[in-house]
């Protein structure tokens, strides 16, 4: 009988060995679950002026936003506000990352606009003064 105790506390002890190495392999196992599906980002380039155009409408005093195509931004969110007036337009660039002509909005030459591009939870911005044509600089 004591030959059986012994062999039975020695499969406990065994079955508790396996339990913690079980253990150890299912905690690393979830780690390496949650650490694979964290990817690093790369933050997406500010937006070029050189690639933006302003049209302006005389006559309404409104303004269009164009931006030609750049493969960073292709299915972007893309905001357009006129920190003077505090109107503005929220358009989706095309797969190629164009946008517009968008729809119009009011605007003066010389008025500040921010323009934002945003995919998914990152977002870049740049503030131009705006003309006819291109923009003529950057924000103050």
């Amino acid at each position: 009988m004591l030959s059986l105790r012994h062999h039975t506390r020695r499969s406990g002890s065994g079955l508790a060995v396996a339990s913690s190495v079980v253990r150890g392999l299912g905690i690393a196992l979830a780690f390496a679950l949650v650490t694979g599906c964290v990817t690093p980002s790369i933050p997406i380039p500010p937006p070029d002026p050189d690639k933006m155009t302003f049209l302006f409408d005389v006559g309404t005093g409104d303004v269009t936003f164009s931006y030609t195509a750049s493969a960073n931004f292709g299915g972007a969110t893309v905001y357009v506000f006129d920190r003077a007036t505090g109107k503005g337009v929220i358009d989706t660039a095309r797969n190629d990352g164009s946008v517009g002509p968008t729809p119009p909005f009011a605007a003066s030459a010389g008025d500040q606009v921010d323009i934002t591009f945003q995919l998914g939870d990152q977002a870049a911005s740049l503030c131009v003064l705006i003309r006819e044509g291109t923009p003529s600089s950057f924000c103050p």
